[in-house]
């Protein structure tokens, strides 16, 4: 998908109309206002949690989690109006998913994941 440039008014950003946590498929599904839809599944939302746990304290920092194939997303708790935190089944409860980066997320999927499985195999880990 074609990066759009970020809107420079929080007016003007894309905002959810719903987000649906479909444990059985282990996928939260996101739809916003500009009618942008995703459904993110939950091993790729763990692997890019925003939590310094995965992203460091830099870019140069980001470490690549692995073994999360069968991870799950137990619930949603609603951090004000600008973000969800994300409680997965392995505990890792410490990123804040904001509206944006759920956005990102969705938008870069395919170039994200294809990055996070060539990594691992660079450093000869598993999804398993």
């Amino acid at each position: 998908m074609a990066n759009r440039p970020v809107p420079s008014s929080p007016d003007q950003r894309p905002w959810p109309v719903e987000l649906k946590l479909r444990k059985a498929a282990r996928a939260l599904d996101v739809t916003f206002d500009d009618g942008a839809a995703f459904s993110l599944p939950a091993e790729y939302l763990r692997v890019e949690s925003p939590s310094a746990e995965v992203q460091g304290h830099g870019a140069s920092q980001k470490k690549t989690i692995p073994g999360k194939r069968d991870v799950t997303i137990e619930r949603l708790e609603p951090v004000g109006n600008y973000a969800v935190r994300l409680l997965f089944g392995d505990g890792h409860d410490s990123g804040l998913f904001t509206w944006d980066y759920l956005y990102e997320l969705g938008e870069t999927h395919d170039e994200k994941w294809a990055a996070y499985l060539a990594h691992l195999a660079e450093l000869g880990m598993s999804r398993d």
